[in-house]
Order: C-alpha cells, then sequence, then structure tokens
C-alpha cells in the first residue's frame, strides 16, 4: 500500500489540496488492491477561523490529521518550527511521498524535512516563476523545485522554466491547473449564492450601513490586496486608496473583502476612517471560497495582488488589474490570452489600464489542461512513478 502525507498550510493551498484528496477517496472506493493510504498535515501557518478553519469545511476537506500549529512569525520562524515538528512526523509515520503544493513556507520547509530524510516530494503547481528573487514564494518555490522527485506542472511555460534550469525531463509532467479543479468541481453551488446576501452577512460589523442592496444589472468592483509590498508603506498604499475613493467609486460599487494586514494599516495610516465613511465602498471580512468565487463570476473588474485570482479571472473572463510588477503565473497574462494585466503599484499605470479594461466584455479562457481533470492526473503520475 502506497503512503503519501500531503501538507497545507495557507489558505491557497487547501483549493489545491481538495481535489487531490478527492481523486485518492475515488481510486480508493474503486480499487479493492492497491489502494492508498494518506495523511493530511496542517502546519497552521493560516490560524484564525474565517481564514482557515471555514475553508476546510465548505471545500469538503477532510479535518487534518495532524495540525501543527505554527501560526505566525517571521519566515525563518515559520520554516524552522515547521521542520522541527514535521520530522517528528515523518520519523512516526515514514511515507513513501510527501506531496506540497503552492509556495508557502510549509511547501518549503516540508520538502526540505522530507529529502533530508531520504523521502520522496512531489510539488504540485511546479515550475512558476515570477523572476523576483525578492518574492519570499520565488525562494520557495526554487527551493522546492529543485529538491522535488517529480515536478507536476500547470501549464508549458512552467515546464520551460524547469527546463532551463536544468531540471531532467523525466522529473517533469505536464498536468494543469489543480485550482481549475475546484473552481469547476464549486462552481455550480456557487451560483447558486445571492449576491446581496453574501455582502449582507460578511460585512464587518462596526461598518456604519445597515444594508447593501445590488441591484441585478449593476456593476461592481472587487478588490483584494494583502501583499507587504502593497500595504506596509503609507507612501503606496495612500495613492492607491485614493484611486479606489476617488475614482473607482464614481463609475461602481467596490465590494472589498479585507484581509486584516491591510485593515491594521488602513488604522496604522490613518486612511481607516476614509474608507469606512464611503458609502459606495463594501467592506467584507475575509470570505469563504464559494462566496468569492460568486461575486468574481458577475464583477465588471478586480484589482488584486492575489496569484489563484488571476486563474480564476482567465477561467470566468473577469478583467483583471493584477497590482504586482510581475506574476509567477504570466499564461494569466492578457497578452498570452488571460485576462491579467500587470499594473503594479503605479497609480498612473493603474489608472490607464483600468480605463481601458472598464470598457471590455468578458471572454472566458481555457487554458491547456485547465480542465477540471488536474487531481486524477497528478495521482496517475504519482502511481506511475518509477
Amino acid at each position: 500500500m502506497m503512503k503519501l502525507i500531503s501538507v497545507v498550510g495557507a489558505r491557497p493551498n487547501f483549493m489545491k489540496i481538495a481535489p487531490f484528496i478527492h481523486a485518492i477517496n475515488e481510486h480508493n472506493k474503486n480499487k479493492s488492491n492497491n489502494k492508498i493510504a494518506h495523511l493530511l498535515i496542517h502546519t497552521g501557518q493560516h490560524y484564525d477561523d474565517r481564514m482557515s478553519k471555514s475553508f476546510f469545511e465548505s471545500l469538503c476537506i477532510p479535518e487534518a490529521n495532524i495540525n501543527l500549529g505554527i501560526g505566525s512569525g517571521s519566515h525563518a520562524t515559520q520554516v524552522g518550527l515547521t521542520m522541527i515538528e514535521f520530522e517528528k512526523i515523518l520519523e512516526k509515520e515514514n511515507p513513501d511521498w510527501v506531496i506540497v503544493v503552492g509556495d508557502v513556507n510549509a511547501t518549503l520547509a516540508c520538502s526540505i524535512t522530507a529529502k533530508k530524510q531520504h523521502i520522496k516530494v512531489c510539488h504540485i503547481e511546479a515550475g512558476l516563476r515570477s523572476g523576483d528573487i525578492e518574492m519570499p514564494e520565488e525562494i520557495n518555490r526554487l527551493v522546492t523545485d529543485r529538491l522535488s522527485d517529480l515536478l507536476l506542472t500547470p501549464d508549458k511555460l512552467s515546464v520551460k522554466n524547469l527546463l532551463d534550469e536544468g531540471t531532467p525531463n523525466e522529473r517533469i509532467k505536464f498536468v494543469g491547473n489543480i485550482m481549475i479543479d475546484t473552481l469547476e468541481s464549486n462552481r455550480k453551488k456557487a451560483e447558486e449564492l445571492e449576491i446581496e446576501e453574501i455582502l449582507n452577512n460578511n460585512k464587518l460589523t462596526h461598518n456604519q450601513f445597515k444594508k447593501t442592496r445590488i441591484s441585478k444589472n449593476s456593476s461592481y468592483a472587487i478588490v483584494t490586496l494583502h501583499r507587504p509590498s502593497n500595504v506596509d508603506t503609507k507612501e503606496i498604499l495612500k495613492p492607491i486608496i485614493e484611486f479606489l475613493l476617488l475614482e473607482v467609486v464614481n463609475d461602481m460599487r467596490v465590494i472589498w473583502p479585507i484581509h486584516p494586514r491591510t485593515q491594521k494599516s488602513l488604522k496604522e495610516f490613518d486612511l481607516w476612517d476614509n474608507v469606512l465613511e464611503n458609502k459606495n465602498l463594501v467592506l467584507l471580512h475575509p470570505i469563504g471560497y464559494h462566496e468569492l468565487l460568486r461575486l468574481n463570476m458577475d464583477a465588471k473588474i478586480i484589482l488584486t495582488d492575489s496569484g489563484g485570482l488571476q486563474e480564476e479571472c482567465t477561467i470566468l473572463g473577469t478583467p483583471c488589474l493584477t497590482l504586482r510588477w510581475n506574476t509567477e503565473r504570466p499564461i494569466t497574462l492578457t497578452e498570452n490570452g488571460g485576462a491579467s494585466v500587470l499594473v503594479g503599484n503605479d497609480i498612473s499605470k493603474i489608472r490607464e489600464e483600468y480605463q481601458k479594461l472598464f470598457l471590455l466584455d468578458r471572454i472566458p479562457q481555457r487554458p491547456e489542461l485547465w480542465d477540471g481533470h488536474t487531481a486524477g492526473r497528478c495521482l496517475q503520475e504519482l502511481i506511475n512513478y518509477e
């Protein structure tokens, strides 16, 4: 019996591991022998219930077999504590494979620890590169891919990145984007949600407006911001806020599920009251996967620094302003057939591209193998590995 340990550490991981777990369950249901034993380890890098527990429940991910409870801290603290605790798990369980996803600190820490224990590592979503070594996630991606025995890539640009770095071709398998499995399997459930209910059930309690109404044909924008490069300095965050409050809200309602880090910065920089007072801007708590997917389905435009939303926007056709100077997901850019435009945090660039995208209609795109069946291919590559 093959024994696998999968690792999740932060919210984007949950959406990637859910279809993989479902694929294992389907395999075990249909096979009388050659079953797969599986343990799910949650490092606890995201420990807030709204940002973690709700995702497990809504995506039907079984409760983690073990939660390491690492919590917040510096990068070194998170990586170090995760390695110490994960080593104990490996010594006890001795799996055949450790499966890591994405590019969070848990991905790096657990791949290093597994290889030091001579355990094979499989990286789902391998080969993504931003080219920006100052991004902690880029370091995590580079090290994890260098160590992994099996690299499962979401697109052919990622395959090329790995080959250019000298990765042996036999270790690379193009399987498609596992995030799209989650989108496709949850699309119907999301479609059934009412937008007004999402807004009124998730509004920040201290927001003074009692009820938010969105008419059936009204336009709205979605904003998500959490990266330190955008929210940790007043000189960068203030112009972005002013653009939203003085320009975007004049065109349409703005819906903003706000990250705790961003909320803290807004208060620290004396911008919070201005945000609260604008009646055309709706602040929400961090919301669940289905709620955000439902909002994305009808949004006129998204302004985000999230990687996963770039991918969703490509499939749904939502015009997307990506508030970053680079992306590890270039297949989502308009020049590669996607829906996203890189604008960084330069307000003149943001304004210019916003005015262009505001006029666009939705044009859904589906890159190769973004078909909702990636998890099954991932599992098959593990089974076939020699």
